[in-house]
């Protein structure tokens, strides 16, 4: 709009630079489609440039100009804080003073005449005015460094007047500001502003916005803005953007009309005919529009402005190419977005990999060798060309690859966020687009795509390789030992099936070096997971050759080969040799000696069978290697009969063995063990029995020994017939190992067996004991009443122990202790007992030295007031003697206990007036007796309540006894005049008579009073005793004989009631006094009767200051006070003043007067009725001006022509002044030019006002 008037009521732009043209990249969140950029220029011929303004240091897309400005004053500031605190930490130097001078001179020529470099709008000063404000900065700065003294006061009054003016006293004693009444702009309102009309203009897409349609937005409304116009025709042309041929609309006097209503709805819209607009008209189409023709209501061609056409695209679109969901890891995405939309484009995608996200942007979208004016860095130099090329608008599909190695595997999501056309058009997809494309895959782009990343398999041997063959029994079958992982976390192959690869050779065509032959057999097997392989049965070499899951092929790890055999059956053969006896030479068991073949380790299963038992037994004996024995020797005599029933190696299991049975006739020979060998544990003096089985034909003789200390006891038992024999020792009186060895039995045939079997007894050296220890080297302990003590016990024996005591009361109690040093936790005060003792094996016995120990409870704190302080006892409150407030005075307070001692008590107080919260106090005695400071500051009723009390043994005793002492505190009687610092005064001429000076009085009654008379010029006072007073109001009398002429000062002095309190008042008390003096007067300093609002009324006074002037004002009187001889009132309404009457200070005799005064009010006047109006006028035209006038006739003023401003600008130049005078109270004239008509001054007949800086002297001069 170069050449489009500003609207009046705009505001004033801030000045810039020739900013570069920039669109917008990204539109609101929350709007899917945004057409608020601007519409860049179509390339053309470039026009003539305005003269360039130089661009902020800072570009102002990085720091707007108003943030600069803000950034330079705070600078500022900041300056000046530092220059004022060097100021206050300055010492008195010289050679500091000047440095610091320097520095600052310095620094502000620095940041003066650095400021303007900085190019920032509105602080591009001139050299003139940066050389003006260094002076200014270097002068202050001299001022401060070098201490130079100025009147801060005066400065700084003169700086509050210049700032907020000057106020007074005016004839309503108000202080106001002169300058609203000398200067009230009420006086003259209003101004006539006539303009004279441009030649009208329309322009499409002022604000060169960007349009697109897809189905979202059908259509777009293009802003026409006119200017000074009504248009009733205008033809819109539309260039397609495919086939470029050129469409004309026509846009009727209807549709103007139409979108005048729609437009009226904005707020922006104005009803004034010449003021702009803006309406809009909408398309459906893409295309190139511009404004070909407007008609207005003259038909005449309306002026159209050469700005850059409006290009309406299809909105940018993006897609995914569908693809298959499945990668390997490792793989490449493969992944490919169809962005559709006028080049160059901007594509902003989201990657999701296992829920972590990372924002990708594709910028700068564009065919190869493209040319579009969209690039450019600035279109602001551009004309509409004669012929528009449009080929670059077109809308393009461009495919975007995203070809990413894939190195984690999980779940990958390519998901489409936003694109953007070389116009700044942007396309937002939500959350809610992509659900609707989840639920309707078949229908609409895709918005993304969701590819699963599967790990590849590892497979190797486990636990199985050519030198550790697997082995395997014939005709039976195993998996294959294989060991499939699958790295990573693997969540997504979950389920999936494993094909393995893998050659076979069988063991007859394996090669000499143990390795897979040229015949090798490759197969093929699938297993459903990875613990489980194919199932193998032939022996042979396996070596795996590849491995892969339902989506990916994995790698083979070694050991890769697998050696299967099968063993030999196993085999046994068996020869047998008989067992004698030596003394009796019968047999007594049989020697097998096997030999094996086969895997070791075998078990061999046998079947035992005596002749004559009603059952067998199974037994099973294992043979590590080849070969073996096993001796059979029966306890029992008699036949026996083994059958071998199988036999089992480390590959085959249960093999039977056929027609092994051995047959033998035994005999055994007497034998004798103990049937539990482990070693007991025995108290001293108990005996320890074991049971001995005994073998062979008896009856038996028995030996044994038992052994300790380094002595052997030899025992002998005859003639046992049983096969069982207990064994009891004797009484063990001694502690330590005993052992019970048994030497030989002698059997039925004399055949005698020396035996080597023996048991372990362990006897305890002592018996366990108890008693109590010590505290502080006594069993008698003093303890804290309620306080738990622990009793020291002392055991020995072997824990844990039992140990049983009677407490106090008589009961018993029983506890495990588990340390030799415990303690017993009591509660309680008395006597206890231990009664017995237990510990992990035997019972024990009881210390009869340290069987008992004795608890007492220590005393606890006691306090007492004793009689000879008190007045009287009221139960547990003990009242004392009534005091005077400030006397003071004490209570003792007697203790029993453990000193030091701390006593804590309430002091409650119950002042005469308001109240006073409890108040809680320590008192600290170091020996028996201590002293209470009684509180006597504030009378009233003070009570102190113990309520807690602890000495060196109980700090904190929780049952103290609870005293009280309670006090009364009197108050001190007071006396203080009704008005104190008062002055009574009197005419001399009054000699009769006397003063009459109230006093109020605080106490008992009935009081006496002292009173000091001390007159003026006179060093020995009179003394006034006044007695028996019996109310607290009293009126001193002083007779006017007793007053001397001048001043005489009344005290008082001292005052008592009948409690026997006293107050003595010092010098400091408020006192009155009595003066005489003579009557004032006050003269009027003008003679002239008649003022107007805004001048001052002088008068000067005599007498005493200050004074009290009487006033009426319009029938209202008033007193003023005056500290000065001169009294003076600013006017600031009409109406009449007049003095009545004037008195001084020295008494209350009062002059009347009669000196009356006339205020006018100041003449205005009102152009317009008062108000701004804006008159819009064609060449040639004219208006009416209306003037009215206020004040009495005849009435003179001085109005001006100005040029027109901007509403809130600057005050315009002065074109036009001229005078006129009118009899009436209203006075019109006509004007036909253009300008800004308002009045500088007006006169009525007896007052005149003009606006600041007009000179009403020189109004003749001002007529043309």
């Amino acid at each position: 709009m170069d050449q489009t008037p500003r609207l009046r009521s705009a505001f004033p732009e801030t000045p810039h630079g020739n900013r570069k043209v920039r669109r917008l990249s990204k539109s609101s969140r929350s709007e899917r489609l945004s057409t608020s950029g601007p519409l860049p220029a179509i390339p053309s011929a470039p026009a003539a440039k305005s003269s360039p303004r130089s661009e902020p240091v800072i570009p102002e897309h990085i720091i707007d100009a108003p943030s600069q400005r803000l950034y330079a004053f705070t600078l500022w500031v900041a300056l000046w804080s530092w220059k004022v605190y060097d100021f206050y930490s300055l010492q008195e130097s010289e050679e500091q003073s000047l440095w610091l001078f320097m520095k600052w001179v310095l620094l502000d020529g620095i940041v003066l005449f650095g400021l303007p470099e900085m190019k920032i709008p509105w602080l591009e000063w001139s050299s003139s005015t940066m050389t003006l404000l260094f002076c200014a900065h270097a002068f202050l700065d001299g001022m401060l460094m070098f201490r130079v003294s100025f009147n801060v006061g005066a400065l700084v009054a003169a700086i509050g007047r210049s700032l907020w003016g000057v106020y007074e006293t005016t004839i309503s004693e108000k202080r106001i500001n002169i300058d609203k009444v000398m200067f009230n702009e009420s006086l003259i309102l209003g101004r006539q502003v006539i303009h004279i009309l441009p030649e009208g203009s329309a322009i499409l897409n002022p604000e060169k916005e960007s349009f697109c349609l897809d189905w979202s937005k059908p259509e777009a409304r293009l802003p026409i803005r006119i200017n000074a116009t009504n248009p009733i025709s205008m033809e819109l042309v539309r260039v397609d953007l495919q086939s470029e041929t050129n469409e004309t609309m026509q846009i009727s006097k209807r549709d103007i009309k139409n979108m005048h209503k729609e437009a009226s709805r904005l707020i922006s819209y104005s009803d004034k005919p010449n003021e702009p607009k803006t309406l809009y008209y909408s398309v459906t189409k893409p295309g190139l529009y511009y404004l070909e023709k407007v008609i207005d209501e003259s038909n005449l061609e309306v002026s159209r402005k050469k700005r850059a056409h409006t290009v309406v695209v299809p909105c940018p679109k993006a897609a995914v190419k569908p693809t298959t969901h499945d990668r390997c890891k490792g793989e490449l995405s493969n992944v490919e977005i169809e962005v559709t939309g006028t080049p160059p484009l901007k594509l902003k995608y989201r990657k999701v990999i296992n829920q972590v996200t990372h924002d990708g942007t594709f910028e700068s979208i564009q065919p190869e060798d493209f040319v579009s004016p969209l690039a450019r860095p600035d279109h602001n130099a551009v004309v509409v060309p004669n012929k528009v090329h449009i080929s670059w608008a077109k809308p393009q599909t461009i495919p975007v690859p995203l070809s990413e190695s894939l190195h984690t595997g999980g779940k990958l999501v390519y998901s489409i966020e936003e694109v953007t056309d070389g116009f700044g058009n942007t396309v937002v997809y939500t959350d809610k687009d992509h659900t609707d494309h989840s639920r309707q895959k078949s229908k609409g782009p895709i918005l993304h795509q969701i590819i699963t990343v599967h790990e590849r398999p590892q497979i190797n041997m486990d636990r199985c390789s050519p030198q550790n063959p697997m082995k395997l029994a014939k005709g039976s079958s195993a998996q294959m030992p294989v060991k499939i992982t699958m790295p990573g976390r693997g969540d997504n192959d979950a389920g999936t099936a494993y094909h393995i690869d893998y050659l076979f050779t069988p063991e007859s065509g394996m090669s000499a070096s143990g390795s897979q032959s040229v015949a090798a057999q490759p197969k093929r097997e699938s297993v459903k997971n990875g613990n489980h392989g194919p199932t193998i049965q032939e022996p042979g070499l396996y070596t795996l050759t590849g491995v892969a899951s339902d989506f990916c092929a994995g790698e083979v790890y070694e050991p890769a080969s697998c050696l299967l055999q099968n063993p030999t059956e196993p085999q046994i053969t068996m020869r047998q040799e008989e067992m004698f006896d030596k003394c009796a030479g019968s047999p007594i068991g049989l020697r097998l000696d096997f030999g094996l073949i086969g895997t070791p380790p075998f078990t061999v299963t046998y079947r035992s069978h005596r002749k004559g038992a009603q059952h067998h037994s199974i037994e099973t004996t294992t043979i590590k290697g080849l070969r073996g024995q096993l001796d059979l020797t029966p306890n029992e005599a008699g036949e026996y009969t083994y059958d071998f029933l199988e036999i089992s190696d480390a590959v085959y299991k249960g093999r039977r063995l056929e027609k092994m049975q051995l047959t033998q006739s035994v005999k055994p020979a007497a034998s004798a063990s103990f049937i539990h060998r482990e070693k007991k544990n025995s108290c001293i003096d108990d005996k320890a029995s074991f049971e001995v089985a005994l073998g062979g034909e008896g009856p038996f003789n028995i030996e044994y020994d038992l052994v300790h200390g380094g002595k052997r006891t030899k025992y002998v038992v005859d003639q046992v017939t049983d096969n069982r024999l207990k064994i009891e020792t004797p009484s063990l009186q001694d502690g330590g190992e005993y052992t019970l060895a048994l030497v030989s039995v002698t059997d039925q045939m004399g055949c005698k067996e020396f035996l080597k079997d023996e048991a372990k007894i362990s006897v305890r050296h002592q018996k366990p004991k108890v008693g109590f220890g010590h505290i502080e080297g006594s069993r008698i302990v003093d303890a804290l009443e309620g306080k738990p003590i622990k009793l020291p016990i002392r055991l020995a024996g072997e824990a844990p122990w039992t140990v049983t005591y009677l407490e106090n009361s008589g009961n018993q109690r029983v506890i495990k202790v588990h340390k030799p040093n415990d303690e017993i936790a009591i509660d309680g005060a008395g006597l206890y007992e231990l009664v017995d003792v237990r510990d992990a094996h035997c019972p024990g016995s009881i210390d009869e030295g340290a069987k008992d120990f004795q608890v007492n409870w220590l005393g606890r704190p006691e306090l007492r007031i004793p009689p000879s302080a008190l007045l009287e006892r009221k139960g547990e409150v003990l009242v004392k003697n009534e005091v005077c407030e400030g006397d003071d005075d004490a209570v003792e307070v007697l203790f029993k206990g453990a000193p030091p001692y701390l006593a804590h008590y309430i002091e409650h107080a119950k002042p005469l007036k308001g109240a006073v919260a409890p108040v809680n106090k320590d008192l600290r005695a170091a020996l028996n007796v201590a002293s209470l400071r009684m509180n006597t500051l504030h009378p009233g009723l003070y009570e102190y309540k113990f309520d807690k009390l602890g000495d060196a043994n109980y700090p904190d005793n929780p049952k103290p006894s609870v005293i009280s002492v309670q006090q009364r505190v009197n108050p001190k009687p007071s006396v203080a005049f009704d008005a104190p610092g008062k002055t009574y005064g009197y005419c001399s001429v009054e000699s009769d008579g006397e003063e009459v000076i109230p006093i109020t009085l605080h106490g008992t009654p009935p009081f006496e009073l002292e009173v000091e008379i001390k007159h003026h010029g006179t060093m020995r006072p009179e003394t006034l005793s006044l007695n028996n007073i019996m109310a607290n109001s009293y009126n001193i009398r002083i007779p006017h004989s007793r007053v001397h002429l001048g001043k005489s000062a009344i005290i008082l002095r001292r005052v008592s009631d009948s409690k026997g309190c006293s107050r003595i008042l010092d010098s400091s008390v408020p006192r009155v006094q009595i003066a005489v003096h003579n009557a004032p007067t006050i003269t009027a300093l003008e003679s002239q009767q008649d003022f107007c609002v805004g001048d001052r009324l002088n008068f000067a006074l005599s007498g005493v200051a200050p004074f009290t002037v009487v006033y009426e004002f319009e029938g209202k009187q008033r007193r003023a006070q005056t500290s000065g001889t001169t009294f003076r009132r600013l006017a600031e309404q009409p109406g009449t003043f007049t003095i009545v009457g004037v008195q001084d200070s020295a008494s209350k005799c009062q002059t009347n007067t009669n000196i009356p005064k006339r205020i006018h009010g100041m003449p205005s006047v009102r152009v317009s009725k008062g108000a701004d109006k804006y008159v819009d006028i064609h060449e040639g035209g004219e208006v009416d001006i209306s003037f009215d006038f206020g004040g009495v006739p005849p009435f003179e003023f001085t109005y001006t022509r100005s040029s027109n401003t901007e509403k809130g600008g600057k005050q315009g130049v002065v074109l036009d002044m001229r005078s006129e005078t009118s009899e009436e109270h209203s006075k019109i004239l006509r004007a036909n030019q253009e300008g800004t008509y308002e009045v500088v001054a007006i006169k009525d007949r007896y007052c005149s006002y003009a606006k600041p800086g007009v000179n009403l002297n020189s109004m003749k001069m001002l007529q043309n």
